[in-house]
Formats: C-alpha cells, sequence, structure tokens
C-alpha cells in the first residue's frame, strides 16, 4: 500500500511537471500531504497510543537531569550562604577594630599597645589606612556575592517550579495515556457487541411450531363449538309427535284405573 501511494506521488510529480510546469511544487507538495493524511489514517490507534506512551516516557531523563541540575544548584547556594555567613562575620570584627584604633587616634597618645605590642602613632595610622581600606572591599565584596544568593535563589525556586510543573504534566499525560487505553476497550467491546452474530434459527424454529401448534388448537375448539351449535339446533327430521290432548286423555285414564285399584284394594282389606 505504502509503495502504491509513493509511486501514485511520484507518478503525479512527474505527470505535473509534464502539464503543469512551474506549479509542479505546488502539485507535488500536495501530493505529499495527501500521502501523509493517508498514511496517518492507516496507523492502528493503538499504535499511536503506544507512541504517545513512549514519548512520555522520554520525559523521564530530562527529568532526571533537572533533579541533577536543581541539587547541584542547592549545593552553591549552601555553600555561598556559608561563605556569605563567614565574610559578614570578619567583617565584623573588623569593624569593630577599625572603630577601636579611630576611637584611639582621636587621643594625643603618641605609643599604642594593641595585644601585648606597642605601636607608634604612625603605625596605627597606617594599619587603619588599610583595614579600612581592606573592609571596604570586603564589604562589597560580600554586596556582590548576596546579589549572586538572590540571583541563584531565585533562579532555583524558578527551577523547582519548571520541575513541578514538568512532573504534574508527566503525570497528567500519563493519566490521559491511560483514558484513551481504556477508551479504546470500550469502543472494541461496543464493536464485538454490534458485530456479533447470533444463530436465531433455532430460536424461529421453536415460534413456528408453537404458531403450529396454536393454529390446530384453535381448529379444534372452532369445531367443538360448531358442533355444539348444531346440537342446539330444531331437528330437521321426522318424529312422531304426540297430541296434546292424546296426552291428557291418557294421563286421566292412567290416574283413574290406578284410584280405582287402591279403591278396590282398601275394600278387601
Amino acid at each position: 500500500m505504502i509503495r502504491k501511494l509513493i509511486l501514485g506521488g511520484a507518478a503525479i510529480a512527474v505527470l505535473g511537471g509534464l502539464v503543469a510546469g512551474k506549479d509542479v511544487f505546488s502539485y507535488a507538495r500536495t501530493g505529499i500531504c495527501s500521502v501523509r493524511k493517508h498514511l496517518r489514517h492507516e496507523v492502528p490507534v493503538e499504535f499511536e497510543i503506544e507512541r504517545a506512551r513512549h514519548e512520555v516516557e522520554r520525559l523521564l531523563p530530562e527529568v532526571r537531569r533537572s533533579l541533577h541540575l536543581i541539587a547541584e544548584e542547592q549545593v552553591e547556594v549552601a555553600q555561598l550562604k556559608k561563605s556569605i555567613a563567614r565574610r559578614e562575620t570578619a567583617l565584623k570584627s573588623q569593624e569593630e577594630a577599625i572603630l577601636t584604633m579611630s576611637s584611639d587616634l582621636k587621643d594625643d597618645d603618641v605609643r599604642f599597645v594593641y595585644a601585648g605590642h606597642q605601636y607608634s602613632r604612625r603605625e596605627v595610622q597606617k594599619d587603619l589606612a588599610e583595614r579600612f581600606n581592606r573592609f571596604k572591599i570586603a564589604e562589597e565584596t560580600v554586596k556582590q556575592e548576596q546579589q549572586v544568593l538572590a540571583a541563584k535563589e531565585k533562579a532555583l525556586a524558578a527551577n523547582r517550579e519548571t520541575l513541578e510543573t514538568m512532573l504534574s504534566q508527566k503525570k497528567n499525560l500519563e493519566v490521559e495515556v491511560e483514558r484513551l487505553e481504556a477508551r479504546v476497550r470500550t469502543i472494541d467491546a461496543r464493536k464485538q457487541v454490534h458485530g456479533l452474530a447470533v444463530d436465531d434459527s433455532q430460536l424461529n424454529r421453536v415460534k413456528t411450531l408453537i404458531a403450529t401448534i396454536e393454529k390446530r388448537l384453535d381448529v379444534e375448539d372452532a369445531v367443538l363449538a360448531s358442533e355444539g351449535d348444531l346440537h342446539g339446533l330444531i331437528p330437521m327430521e321426522q318424529h312422531q309427535v304426540e297430541d296434546p290432548e292424546d296426552v291428557t286423555a291418557a294421563i286421566d285414564s292412567y290416574f283413574q284405573t290406578d284410584r280405582a285399584d287402591r279403591m278396590v284394594h282398601a275394600d278387601s282389606q
């Protein structure tokens, strides 16, 4: 399939060069886009999801690299804080010494004793000037280091936030991939349900049999009902029917004879 598409695209390009002339590149680009679009639709969704999962996993080395850089920045920040703390302690000590020597020079003494050693006024003045110059340089250095520390802490906070965002987005992408996989499974299940072929021939045969039995019973019921109707009709055959008058005469004769017999029987007793 792919080979046919490529050959077809090449044929279109050649034909376009002959027919379209300078517009051949436009036709070629359109053909390539069409081929890419077709190929993209030919790729199974499961493969694309697996590719997305692989791309998400490729974020892990970058996350680890970022973790390493943040760890290095944390160490540098900690070391810089210690350095600034030591310098500030030294500056505090130098400040106290400078203020002490400056206060001593305000007196009219020509000799000064420090740490068991005696120094002339000139020596103290020279030492004080040197101390003051070094103090200003050290103080400026501390200020610069404090600026560097602030910048490093700001960068460290930004990098931590970036890393947290990356980790959060990575987790969200993993959840999205899992959601897509679940959706694919649902769609596959629906396809299986829609494509399920049920053999209902036996069911239809049973239904037909029941309908046939039902019909036979209906016919028998109809026959029985018809026979009952025939028995209820006035018979059309000729039968000997007694005259009502003959019947009454017979009754009178029967009962009169029976009464006479009973009387005779009574008298005999």
